[in-house]
């Protein structure tokens, strides 16, 4: 299995609901560092897994709604937590359109699978991955 990864990242405020999150109930900020995996069984005839450059860009089109937001604001996202893991689920959902939809160019079809990681620091991340289909 051949692998390729874009990085990104995002600004966002938001806050919990729930006894379980303690002082993360309090609005609070969070940078967090954006990776996206796509995989595929063999590599394009042009040598590669998906072009790094298309790749990226659907990345960054993906996350700039949630840039600089307070998720709590986001309509999209009313009466969730938008946890490090919940953001991974969304963040793979659009990617995978993006994918679908042919935003990485040719050789995005042979996409298998995608894995999306948040890094909330240098301490703890979260990632969703799922196959394509």
């Amino acid at each position: 299995m051949y692998a390729v990864e874009v990085r990104d990242h995002v600004m966002i405020a938001h806050s919990f609901r729930g006894d379980l999150f303690g002082p993360a109930q309090a609005l609070h900020g969070a940078t967090f560092v954006v990776d996206v995996a796509f995989f595929r069984e063999s590599l394009t005839p042009d040598g590669v897994v998906v072009d790094i450059g298309r790749a990226s860009e659907a990345l960054k089109r993906i996350l700039a709604p949630l840039n600089y937001r307070n998720l709590d604001d986001v309509p999209e996202f009313s009466g969730e937590n938008t946890t490090t893991e919940f953001l991974c689920g969304h963040i793979h959902r659009a990617m995978a359109a993006a994918t679908r939809a042919g935003d990485l160019g040719p050789g995005g079809e042979g996409v298998s699978r995608l894995r999306v990681t948040l890094h909330e620091s240098h301490l703890a991340r979260a990632w969703f991955e799922a196959p394509l289909a």
